[in-house]
Formats: structure tokens, C-alpha cells, sequence
């Protein structure tokens, strides 16, 4: 049987930022992933555009991801908006406020794949095993029997889930989560806009629908719509032309006219926590351990740090020539990734829950929580450092 000190399942971001965070650890990786190589090579662009922080583009940046990326796919964000149906109250952020050039960055998913996947190719000590799946885990003491779809076993000192927030290896380890369907879907898609955007994006919560509009390089922005599963049906429906002049009025010719730039693409919203982030010689990072709702932009970002959280205690472990799927180093990477992860979601959900209630005590409460937040400035600063910290390295 073949050995190996990590295991991970799922070749997505999360999963492969790990792996590369590995490299030169001197630890043996396997990275089993459903998928053949050659979609991992070129993933298909799927409508997504992801929000990082100043942590994340430096975490990235020491992975060697972000120099994959072409500067001209970087839409830096400059200035943000949060607004609540017709009030003329928005919570505004802007970068040269907070002393910064940019509040963030705006990058497509699949070129993050895409960069990812390249950052761990000849990495010394890495065996990619596609085309497959776990369909089995067997605890043992000093290391877990992975089965795959095709036979193979490995045993492994520790095996890692990142294979998204529906893991199927979370199961097999046992591991339960709190699953919260929130009974809508988003439709993203990019747009060409008649007027600038000036980098600047919004976050509209309406009576009927939650828009966002994130800005893109030249005239481009993408659009973020969320409505329940039917509605959106009837948008997918539409002809190019019928979907520009809809999505136009959605928001009020506030960029003026719209014009589809692509594919649209649909998903569901579900946020997921995992009861448990470890367990004996196992760990879940990325969507496995904690699933987001979008709307404040946190999943990628969190997925990044839990990754980054798991690699440190690891490598220093493996320097010390101790167990890297010992009860202590797991649970210190559970507890902090815990601390982190715990307020975020809530905090998420309960934006999300009052929000998205269109009655009319729900309609109030959400005005003056908006206009008490746009007074008071240490709550912006807040969430502004939390968009421009540095991630400890």
C-alpha cells in the first residue's frame, strides 16, 4: 500500500492553495481529485468574481498564484455602497478614506483555478491522482486508509477535505454539518455598461431582489441577482437583448444601458458549518468547513485563511520531526480556524435573514440598522480594516 503524509480531496482553490503551501516541507502530498487534469488545466469560466482582501492577496502573492494572473483580468475596487430598497441611506467605503489605493480586488474564479493549478505542477514531493474519488476512509493510528473509485488505497497520516461545501469526505469522516437553505438562487453574469463604473461597487438589498454589481476592467461589470429559483428561470429564459433592458431597470439605469457579455450561470444558495473542523488524522479547509453565503463576499477569503492556518502548523510540526496528525495540532488549527469562521457566518446570516424579509417590521428594522451604521464611524472603520489588513505570514 502506498504511503503518504498528506492526503487531500479536491483539487479546488482551497485545496490546491495547500498544497502548495506545502511545498518545500518536506512532506509527501496525494491530491485526489474527481476531475481529469485536463479540466483543471483550463476550468471553464463559470460567471463567478471573487472579492479579496489585502490577507488574501498577499497569502496569493507568497504562493506564487497572483503573479499567474494577468494584470489586465485585475479590477482593483476602489469604493463600495451598501444600500437598503428606496432609502437614500448607504453605507459607503472608499479606499482613499481608509488611507489605501484599493479597498480590495476583483479576480475571475476560474483564472484563480487555472493560476493555482499551475503554481503546484513539478512541486517535488506532490502525486495527483485524477480521474477519481474517495470512497472510503479507515481510521488507524498512525495513519488513515484512504479507498479510492478505482481500487487504489493509500494510507495517509493526514487527509485533508476540500472537496466543497456538500464534501462527501466530510461524511465519511463522520462529520455532521448545519446546513441553511436560504430558498433562493443567484444568477451572475457580466455586463457591458453604458456609463463608468468608476471601480466602485454596490450592494443593494430590494424589496423583491438583492442586487450587486461588481466592477470589472473597461466597461464590464458583473452583475450578482438573487431571487428564488423560478424568477431566475424566467431570466435565463430571455433572449440577450430582453435580459440587457430587464437587468438595466433592476438597477434604474444607474450605469445606463446593459448589455449581456457572456454566459449567465445560476447557483444555489445554501451556507453549510461543519460541527467539527478535525477529528483523529483528518481536517476540513475551504468550503467543506465553512460554506458562506455571498453576500458579504467572505468564502474565498475564509477558505484562503483556513488553508494558510492548516499549512503553518503543519510545516512547523514538520520541522520539528513530530506528528503532523497529532490530537493537539489539529485542535489548535480547529480552535483558531473557529474563532474565525464563527462570527463571520452568523454575522453573514443574519444579514441575509433581515434583509432579505420584505414585511413591513422587517422593512423598518432594516432602515435604521443601515442608517445607524452609516453614523457611526467606528463601525465602517471596522469593516474597512477588516477588508485591508495584511495577513501574518
Amino acid at each position: 500500500m502506498q504511503s503518504v503524509d498528506v492526503l487531500v480531496v479536491g483539487a479546488g482553490p482551497a485545496g490546491l492553495c495547500l498544497t502548495r503551501s506545502l511545498a518545500g516541507s518536506g512532506l509527501s502530498v496525494a491530491l485526489v481529485e474527481q476531475q481529469p487534469q485536463t479540466a483543471l488545466a483550463t476550468p471553464a469560466f463559470d460567471g463567478r468574481e471573487i472579492a479579496l482582501t489585502h490577507a488574501s492577496r498577499q497569502i496569493l502573492q507568497t504562493l506564487g498564484i497572483w503573479q499567474r494572473i494577468a494584470p489586465g483580468e485585475i479590477s482593483p475596487l476602489r469604493r463600495a455602497r451598501v444600500m437598503n430598497g428606496t432609502s437614500p441611506f448607504a453605507l459607503g467605503f472608499a479606499a482613499e478614506r481608509e488611507g489605501v489605493a484599493e479597498l480590495g480586488w476583483l479576480l475571475p474564479n476560474h483564472l484563480i483555478r487555472r493560476a493555482a493549478w499551475k503554481s503546484v505542477q513539478a512541486q517535488a514531493g506532490l502525486e495527483v491522482i485524477d480521474g477519481t474519488s474517495v470512497t472510503a476512509i479507515t481510521p488507524g493510528v498512525e495513519a488513515n486508509t484512504v479507498t479510492l473509485a478505482d481500487g487504489r488505497q493509500l494510507a495517509a497520516r493526514l487527509v485533508v477535505a476540500a472537496d466543497s461545501r456538500f464534501s462527501a469526505t466530510r461524511r465519511m469522516m463522520g462529520i455532521g454539518a448545519q446546513m441553511r437553505d436560504f430558498g433562493k438562487s443567484m444568477l451572475v453574469c457580466r455586463l457591458h455598461c453604458e456609463r463608468p463604473h468608476r471601480h466602485e461597487a454596490w450592494e443593494w438589498f430590494g424589496y423583491e431582489r438583492t442586487l450587486a454589481m461588481l466592477p470589472l476592467p473597461g466597461d464590464q461589470a458583473s452583475a450578482v441577482i438573487t431571487l428564488p429559483p423560478q424568477k431566475l428561470q424566467a431570466l435565463m429564459a430571455m433572449e440577450e437583448g430582453q435580459f440587457g433592458r430587464t437587468v438595466t431597470g433592476f438597477f434604474e439605469q444607474r450605469l445606463g444601458q446593459m448589455q449581456l457579455a457572456g454566459t449567465r450561470h445560476v447557483y444555489p444558495l445554501v451556507g453549510v458549518y461543519a460541527q467539527r473542523f478535525a477529528g483523529p488524522r483528518y481536517a476540513l479547509i475551504g468550503d467543506a468547513a465553512v460554506g458562506m453565503h455571498p453576500v458579504t463576499a467572505h468564502g474565498f477569503n475564509l477558505g484562503l485563511q483556513s488553508q494558510h492556518r492548516l499549512a503553518q502548523q503543519l510545516r512547523r510540526t514538520a520541522e520539528a520531526g513530530a506528528d503532523i496528525g497529532a490530537k493537539a495540532l489539529l485542535a489548535r488549527y480547529e480552535r483558531g480556524h473557529r474563532l474565525a469562521a464563527r462570527p463571520l457566518y452568523e454575522a453573514t446570516n443574519a444579514i441575509v435573514s433581515l434583509y432579505n424579509d420584505s414585511r413591513l417590521p422587517a422593512r423598518l428594522l432594516r432602515g435604521a440598522a443601515l442608517r445607524a451604521a452609516h453614523g457611526v464611524a467606528p463601525f465602517r472603520k471596522m469593516i474597512a480594516a477588516h477588508l485591508t489588513q495584511r495577513q501574518s505570514l
